[in-house]
C-alpha cells in the first residue's frame, strides 16, 4: 500500500544512484529479508525513524505491513513506540514478537529512571532542550494545562531525538496527527531534525486546535494523506500548504492472500449457486451471518447496527451477528441486545488477533461497518478481498472505496432504516 517512488523521492530527493528501492514490489509477499536492520549498514543510504503510538498493535496491522514493506524495498526503518505492545510478547505472532524485540519503547524503565534520562539528555545538549522548551510553550499558549502537557510531550521528544542521534537516524516519520505527532513536532524543533507525517483522521480533524494540527502540517517536510477526503481536510486546516508537499498514499491489503475460497469461505461457484437459488424464490434456511470488526466506541455505530438487527429479527429474518472488538461501549451494547431480545443472535468475541479476525470475516455472509467517523477502513478492504458483500456508511473516504450499488451498499450514517433495508436486501 505504499507508493514508494513518490515517498522515496520525498525522503531523499530522488530515486537515483545508490537507491535500490524497487517500485515493482506489490506487498503481496514478505520475503525472509524483511528483518529489522542493523545499526551499521545501509543499502540505500536512508535511515528513518518511525514514531508510532503503539507497536505492534492489534488494530494497527498496517503499521507492521508498511515497516516490513519499506525495509524490503531497501530502506532502513527503525521503530520507536510511545507505548508497549497491547499484548504480552509471548502472545504475539512470531513476526510481531521479532519487531517488539527491536523496537525502542519510550516508557520502558520506570518513571524515576526516565526522569533521570531526560535530565541527563537536557544537560548534555542544552541547545536542544531550550529549543524544545520554547516550542512547547508556544504550543500551550496561555492555557497552563496545555503547557503542562506540552512539556510532558517534550520529555518524550528529548528521548526520541537522543535515540535518533545515537543511532545516526536522519529522518523522523509519524503516523496519526494526535499526541504522538505532538511528540514528533517537538522532536523536530528541539533537535532540528526533518520530519514528515501520515494523516489518517478522523479524530485530529474534529478538534484541530487541540491537536495543533495546522502547526504540524506546516512544520512537516511533507504530509501523506490516506485518501482524497483526508487531503481535503489537510487543505481546509492548512490552506497555505502547497500540493507539492502532499501525497495521497492509500492503505492497502494483500489481495493474493485474501481471496474468495480462503480461510473457510465458500467458493465462488457455491456463492453463484446460492444467488441463483435466491433468485428462483427459495427462502433462506440458514441465518444471515453478519460480521463487524472495530473498537466498541460510539463512533463505530454499533448501536445503529443492533437496532437494524432488531428490526430484521422482528420482520422474521434470521440473523447471526458476530462483533469483534472491545471498548467502553461493550457493556452498553450487551445491555441493548438483552433489552431488545436479540442477545442469543449477537456474539461478542472481544478483541482478536489479526489471523482469527480474518477467519471470522472470511466465513461471513455480510460484513457491516456502520461507522459515523472513519479514515479509510482496512477492515472493509479485507472483507471485499475475500468476496464478502459489504454494507457501510457514506462518510469520509468510504465512498472512495465502496461505490454504492456497484461493489457494495452504502447507507447514510445513523440511519437505522436505511441500514436495515440494505441488510434485508442481501438477506433475500
Amino acid at each position: 500500500g505504499v507508493a514508494l517512488p513518490a515517498v522515496c523521492r520525498r525522503f531523499h530527493g530522488e530515486t537515483g544512484p545508490g537507491c535500490v528501492c524497487r517500485p515493482e514490489y506489490t506487498g503481496a509477499t514478505l520475503p525472509p529479508s524483511s528483518v529489522p536492520p542493523t545499526l551499521n549498514a545501509s543499502r540505500c543510504g536512508l535511515r528513518v525513524a518511525y514514531l508510532l503510538s503503539r507497536y505492534p498493535g492489534i488494530s494497527h496491522t498496517f503499521f507492521l505491513k508498511e515497516v516490513l514493506g519499506l525495509r524490503d524495498r531497501g530502506m532502513e526503518i527503525f521503530v520507536v513506540s510511545v507505548n508497549p505492545p497491547d499484548r504480552p510478547v509471548q502472545e504475539l505472532p512470531a513476526i510481531e514478537a521479532r519487531e517488539a524485540q527491536s523496537t525502542f519503547y519510550l516508557k520502558s524503565g520506570g518513571k524515576f529512571a526516565l526522569g533521570l534520562r531526560v535530565l541527563r539528555i537536557a544537560l548534555g545538549d542544552t541547545g536542544a532542550a531550550w529549543r524544545g522548551v520554547r516550542a512547547a510553550l508556544q504550543l500551550g499558549g496561555w492555557d497552563l494545562k496545555a503547557r503542562g502537557f506540552s512539556l510532558f510531550y517534550l520529555a518524550e521528544a528529548l528521548l526520541v531525538g537522543d535515540w535518533m542521534r545515537r543511532n545516526a537516524l536522519t529522518h523522523l516519520h509519524v503516523h496519526f496527527g494526535g499526541p504522538v505527532a505532538t511528540v514528533g513536532l517537538l522532536t523536530a524543533h528541539a533537535w532540528q531534525i526533518p520530519w514528515s507525517l501520515t494523516l489518517h483522521g478522523p479524530d485530529e480533524f474534529f478538534d484541530q486546535e487541540a491537536f495543533y494540527l495546522r502547526q504540524k502540517i506546516e512544520s512537516a517536510g511533507f504530509v501523506i494523506c490516506i485518501s482524497d477526503f483526508c487531503r481535503s481536510q489537510v487543505l481546509r486546516v492548512a490552506p497555505k500548504v502547497g500540493n507539492n508537499r502532499l501525497e495521497i498514499v492509500r492503505l492497502g491489503v494483500d489481495c493474493e492472500a485474501l481471496q474468495p475460497g480462503r480461510s473457510g469461505t465458500s467458493s465462488l461457484a457455491a456463492a453463484g449457486a446460492g444467488i441463483e437459488s435466491a433468485l428462483a424464490g427459495a427462502s433462506r434456511r440458514e441465518p444471515l451471518r453478519i460480521v463487524c470488526t472495530g473498537r466498541m466506541v460510539a463512533a463505530k455505530g454499533h448501536r445503529i447496527l443492533l437496532e437494524a438487527i432488531s428490526g430484521l429479527s422482528a420482520s422474521g429474518i434470521a440473523i447471526d451477528c458476530t462483533l469483534i472488538g472491545d471498548g467502553e461501549e461493550r457493556s452498553i451494547l450487551e445491555a441493548q441486545c438483552s433489552r431488545n431480545g436479540i442477545a442469543e443472535h449477537v456474539h461478542f468475541l472481544g478483541a482478536l488477533a489479526h489471523g482469527p479476525t480474518l477467519e471470522q470475516v472470511a466465513r461471513a455472509d455480510v460484513f457491516v461497518l456502520a461507522s459515523f467517523a472513519e479514515g479509510l477502513p482496512v477492515a472493509l478492504m479485507e472483507a471485499m478481498a475475500f468476496g464478502v458483500p459489504c454494507v457501510s456508511t457514506n462518510i469520509a473516504a468510504i465512498p472512495e472505496l465502496i461505490h454504492d450499488q456497484q461493489n457494495g451498499l452504502l447507507a447514510p450514517a445513523a440511519n437505522t432504516q436505511a441500514l436495515q433495508d440494505a441488510l434485508a436486501r442481501l438477506a433475500s
